[in-house]
């Protein structure tokens, strides 16, 4: 069996400006595929051609064992897409838009009437299916977005940044919302995002992509083991920056950090906290901010590009 999503050498060029830069992925059968990124690094171009609603300007890739340029029709009656600008009606209800959904897929009036009900209950809406969609919280539009996403039963699901501008309980339940769909039909899932935490959670597998290409690609465990040591992070006084920067490097390598913060990958671990204290204190330096942490997909980016996700699209 092919895989649902199949992507070789993909390109997108604007004029002279390339969003896509030559991208090769493979997403396994029953997989939450995570592509990580900051804005403005090829994220959503890359969704848009693989939903077909862009064309690549050269590169080819499949979804569901349909080409996306030749086969689009194909391709869109396969996959379920929520994207981060999608247009909701605000002036029907919950439930109308599921049964119109149902309609537009060709789904008889039965069927489409016990999907909707099933679909409802299952994101959490039956109680406010009946109020216009105008006045639900950005929480719930999601969720019924997901739920219109879903209706035709697809084999392959895109959610692009699905949890952007939404309170962290709203974000817990959509993920929990993902998993379940994941376990539970084995749906195929693509998921884009900049947070470091939704990838880390949900993620099987994560590419990492910066300025229209991969830069890691793996596991989220394995990605953050070739990071190796934990990062060691502290705050200074400026006018004490270079000399505490140069006293750090002694104890591990430089890491890409915010402006006025240091960090160094700490080789000696946790155990080497004690040493890093006392050169610190002998060299007469004001400690502001330590903070030792485990490797992260930050780290990972940080280590792939030199600068830090967090902050990077900025």
């Amino acid at each position: 069996m092919s895989a649902p999503i199949l992507v070789e050498d993909l390109r997108r060029t604007f004029d002279d400006i390339t969003a896509v830069d030559g991208v090769d992925l493979e997403v396994h059968d029953g997989e939450i595929f995570g592509f990580l990124g900051p804005n403005g690094a090829g994220k959503s171009t890359i969704v848009r051609m693989l939903v077909t609603l862009l064309k690549p300007t050269s590169g080819r890739a499949r979804v569901a064992g349909f080409d996306v340029v030749s086969q689009s029709a194909q391709v869109r009656s396969s996959i379920g897409v929520a994207l981060q600008d999608a247009a909701i009606d605000p002036l029907m209800t919950g439930r109308e838009l599921l049964r119109l959904q149902a309609v537009l897929h060709g789904i008889g009036r039965k069927d489409g009437n016990e999907r909707s009900e099933r679909l409802l209950e299952r994101v959490g809406l039956t109680e406010a299916a009946d109020r216009l969609v105008g006045g639900y919280s950005g929480g719930m539009r999601r969720r019924l977005d997901l739920a219109l996403a879903l209706m035709h039963e697809p084999k392959v699901l895109f959610l692009d940044e699905p949890t952007t501008g939404l309170d962290p309980m709203s974000r817990l339940n959509l993920w929990e919302e993902v998993r379940r769909l994941n376990t539970e039909f084995g749906a195929t899932v693509f998921l884009t995002t900049q947070y470091l935490e939704e990838a880390d959670e949900l993620a099987h597998r994560v590419a990492i992509i910066d300025h229209g290409r991969i830069v890691r690609e793996g596991t989220p465990v394995a990605l953050k083991d070739q990071v190796g040591s934990p990062t060691l992070r502290l705050d200074v006084p400026g006018e004490q920056y270079e000399v505490a920067r140069d006293l750090l490097v002694q104890f591990g390598e430089e890491r890409a950090a915010r402006s006025g913060r240091l960090a160094v990958g700490l080789d000696a671990g946790a155990t080497g906290m004690r040493d890093v204290v006392r050169a610190l204190d002998e060299a007469g330096i004001e400690v502001l901010h330590m903070e030792l942490d485990a490797p992260s997909l930050d780290d990972v980016f940080a280590e792939a590009t030199g600068r830090r996700l967090e902050g990077a699209g900025e």
